[in-house]
């Protein structure tokens, strides 16, 4: 396994990290999930020596932290990092331009959440607490300022990070020129290339560490979607994968297979070309089983992608913008 340093808080993190998002289930979710093969696969990816953990209240509504706080107290020799995140009040993701702090974040909101994501992960503190939403016009709120610097007063959070919202990686650079956040987590995959524009160097620029996440754009980047892909009733793909977005997303997929070498791996291609970036301190794919695990983490101590491959990798560039299924 390798590490690398997470911005200035300095922590040695795995490169591939592990993102809970569906390992729960529930409500809003991907179906199909399994507690019993989740817990497995969390204990193996610890064994192996995973040691970044991305989670949510929302993600099941407090079961998968509750499944990790498990997972923290059966491995108390190891230095396991958690990240989890703040829910909107209104339970809209992404944010909207016009929406108002005190509606999706007000201060008392963003306690009674971290209180509830504590008592779920059985700590006293979590390394880093996220906004799940963010709108850069609220930058200079000082609001969520002294929340944040209370709680870390309290000692209750370790650091703060934004997750931002899906296709607008630019949404968040006046909210790190505050100095007060100290990490990103922001959508990065072959198709998904923007946040090398001003993210990217921004964080650079200012120590901030990059979470990559939706490595494999949502399972597309397996190389087993098709357009007659359909999914079981409450599954969040459903409604994210609508005919408006299969159709293009499958022709994206289908020419990058063409232009790949017979025999490569889609789905180790596109994990290997985002640790091929230096300012990625680490990346989240979902991880539901034993052989997700194996998969994901031999592409920790891969050979570097050859320069030739990135350069085509780098010609699927899909540049996308915020519409009504995009969520």
């Amino acid at each position: 396994m390798r590490y690398r340093r997470f911005g200035r808080l300095a922590w040695k993190v795995s490169d591939v990290g592990y993102g809970m998002w569906g390992v729960a289930g529930g409500e809003g979710g991907w179906t199909g999930s399994c507690a019993s093969a989740g817990m497995e696969a969390l204990h193996h990816a610890i064994v192996r020596g995973c040691n970044f953990f991305d989670t949510a209240w929302i993600y099941g509504r407090g079961e998968s932290e509750r499944m990790l706080g498990s997972a923290l107290r059966d491995h108390p020799e190891k230095k396991l990092y958690v990240a989890t995140k703040v829910p909107p009040k209104n339970r809209e993701w992404p944010s909207r331009r016009g929406d108002r702090i005190e509606d999706i974040f007000p201060a008392a909101h963003i306690h009674e959440y971290v209180g509830r994501s504590l008592e779920c992960l059985g700590t006293a503190s979590t390394d880093l607490l996220q906004f799940h939403v963010w709108e850069d016009a609220w930058a200079g709120d000082e609001s969520w300022q002294r929340v944040v610097e209370d709680l870390k007063r309290q000692g209750m959070i370790g650091g703060v990070g934004i997750s931002v919202n899906r296709w607008e990686p630019a949404n968040v650079l006046d909210t790190l020129r505050t100095g007060l956040i100290d990490s990103v987590q922001v959508i990065y995959n072959i198709f998904d290339q923007a946040p090398e524009d001003e993210l990217f160097p921004l964080c650079r620029e200012l120590d901030i560490g990059v979470i990559a996440r939706v490595p494999f754009d949502e399972g597309s980047l397996t190389g087993m979607l098709r357009e007659t892909t359909t999914w079981p009733q409450g599954d969040w793909r459903a409604s994210y994968f609508v005919p408006e977005n299969l159709a293009p997303t499958v022709a994206r997929v289908e020419a990058l297979r063409t232009a790949l070498p017979a025999d490569a791996d889609m789905a180790r291609v596109a994990l290997r070309f985002i640790l091929a970036s230096e300012d990625v301190a680490t990346v989240i794919p979902g991880m539901r089983s034993v052989a997700h695990v194996d998969a994901n983490l031999a592409c920790s101590g891969a050979v570097p992608l050859a320069p030739g491959l990135l350069a085509l990798l780098r010609r699927h560039r899909w540049d996308r913008e915020p519409t009504w299924w995009s969520q």
